[in-house]
């Protein structure tokens, strides 16, 4: 068994094609509409503090994982006496609680992860380095996404392509990440790119719209985030 060991049902039994959903929540300020999502998962996994905002759902994580700096002793007491697998990790490590935790959920058997709570708080630098676990080669096995109410955060990297989920008149954002991202191609967004070059610093690929379904990006080189923004949550700025 592996040092995280499996969520209760989370696991597909060997051989079976079944996907199992991971829910990710992070210690930052998960939207309220993430609950539904959350709601949905086979396997919930709190890095550390998240377990806060999971209990004010209603909701018990499989899996706390973290240095637990962000809990009290009752509240961690509660979390196992619910039932929950609290794994400990030192204060002191070479990864955040909240990679640990989307590490812990795909050796648990996930193949979908949705990190919730990636953003919000007083750290940016958290913030950013959650961004940046999307385009993670070791990540890239599995379908991980940040989510945010209706703003949905993906990454692509090397010769890859991406289905688009945005609907139609939504905007899609894409944003070189680490260098430039060469060759780059959309299908069906307004503002076409064939084959070109995004460079990394600056911000040309800012508010691209649908214009068309099935809609898509591929990229030969490099990384981008792919930001699809919901019309309840669109703006300029």
């Amino acid at each position: 068994m592996s040092r995280w060991g499996a969520g209760r049902g989370a696991s597909a039994p060997e051989g079976s094609d079944a996907s199992v959903l991971a829910v990710v929540v992070a210690d930052g300020e998960p939207a309220s509409e993430d609950a539904g999502v959350a709601r949905r998962a086979d396997l919930l996994v709190a890095a550390d503090g998240g377990a806060r905002w999971l209990a004010a759902q209603g909701l018990r994580p499989n899996l706390v994982v973290g240095d637990l700096d962000s809990l009290d002793r009752r509240e961690i007491e509660r979390l196992q006496e619910s039932g929950a697998r609290v794994v400990p990790q030192p204060a002191e490590k070479d990864a955040s609680d909240t990679e640990l935790a989307v590490e812990a959920a795909i050796t648990a058997g996930a193949d979908r992860i949705v990190l919730v709570g990636a953003f919000g708080g007083s750290r940016v630098d958290h913030e950013l380095a959650n961004l940046m676990l999307l385009v993670e080669p070791g990540f890239s096995q599995v379908d991980l996404r940040l989510q945010r109410s209706s703003t949905l955060v993906r990454g692509i990297s090397g010769n890859r392509s991406l289905v688009i989920e945005a609907e139609v008149g939504e905007t899609v954002t894409l944003l070189p990440l680490g260098s430039d991202a060469i060759g780059v191609s959309t299908r069906g967004l307004r503002y076409a790119l064939d084959q070109e070059t995004l460079l990394m610093g600056r911000s040309r690929g800012l508010s691209n719209v649908v214009i068309g379904q099935p809609a898509s990006v591929s990229i030969r080189a490099g990384s981008l985030l792919v930001i699809e923004i919901g019309k309840s949550m669109e703006g300029e700025s």
